[in-house]
């Protein structure tokens, strides 16, 4: 029996979160990428697992890995890869991190598999349906805002990381009395949104063709999230970023929010 993208998207996604679990809590080898910035030994072995199974199943598609970068034809399809979403959280011992696959086609990705190790769950969808799936069983995901707890990605780089949006976010009045902030540090908040762990999820950046959002993002959307950049524009456009919310209630109320802050496009320019 032939296997399908979505088959082969869990699939390596298990495969990489196999990896991540059997290393976690050991002594991990840090390689230094950028300044504050690292991977691990588990990062990569885990990537490899899953161009194993890719290979394997789609050998004829392209790769781009966080880790050992692009393989294989850079046009038409391609699988995103980012083996271990929150490797400082893993590294310090914080079971909480993604292993991310999404498969990259002619308009969009439209598959994509997240899954969470420690957990042991994945959350998939195929371009229609967003399921979660643990111990073999499938289950709808159902987004709800009913939490309101909103993830903040806070990531920058100095010497702008005190004027990004979503650090200042955290200083406006009616964000503090209408939503609870955390900060996973990892894009596996994107797939608790889709399933109703989390109201939302706010980010800054270009993520076009990104490894570590794309398979979320896709998740979100077949999910029936609310999807799209800082302003509320179509995602990818504009000033960028990323604003995943349960429902258009909460969306709106999160876009609302963003507005006050002074100069927001100023600064981006």
């Amino acid at each position: 029996m032939s296997l399908t993208d979505v088959d082969v998207a869990i699939r390596a996604a298990e495969a990489g979160a196999a990896v991540v679990r059997s290393k976690y809590g050991t002594d991990l080898v840090r390689h230094a990428k950028a300044p504050g910035d690292f991977t691990t030994d588990a990062d990569l072995e885990a990537e490899q697992a899953i161009l194993g199974v890719i290979r394997t199943a789609r050998p004829d598609d392209g790769f781009v890995g966080e880790e050992l970068g692009a393989t294989g034809p850079t046009a038409g399809r391609r699988w995103l890869v980012d083996p271990l979403c929150g490797t400082l959280n893993y590294a310090v011992r914080t079971p909480l991190v993604a292993v991310n696959v999404a498969l990259q086609d002619v308009g969009g990705v439209f598959v994509a598999a997240v899954a969470e190790p420690f957990a042991r769950e994945v959350f998939w969808t195929d371009g229609d349906r967003a399921h979660r799936r643990r111990a073999g069983v499938d289950e709808p995901l159902t987004p709800s805002g009913h939490s309101r707890i909103v993830d903040l990605n806070l990531d920058a780089p100095p010497p702008d990381a005190h004027r990004i949006a979503t650090v200042r976010i955290l200083g406006i009045a009616s964000f503090a009395t209408t939503f609870r902030p955390r900060v996973l540090s990892t894009t596996l908040a994107l797939a608790w949104v889709a399933a109703g762990r989390r109201a939302a999820y706010v980010t800054e950046g270009d993520l076009r063709d990104s490894v570590h959002f794309a398979g979320g993002i896709a998740v979100c959307r077949a999910a029936g999230c609310v999807v799209t950049g800082l302003r509320g524009q179509p995602l990818d456009t504009g000033i960028g970023g990323l604003v995943a919310a349960a429902d258009a209630e909460t969306h709106a109320e999160l876009i609302s929010i963003i507005e006050e802050l002074e100069d927001f496009e100023g600064h981006k320019g």
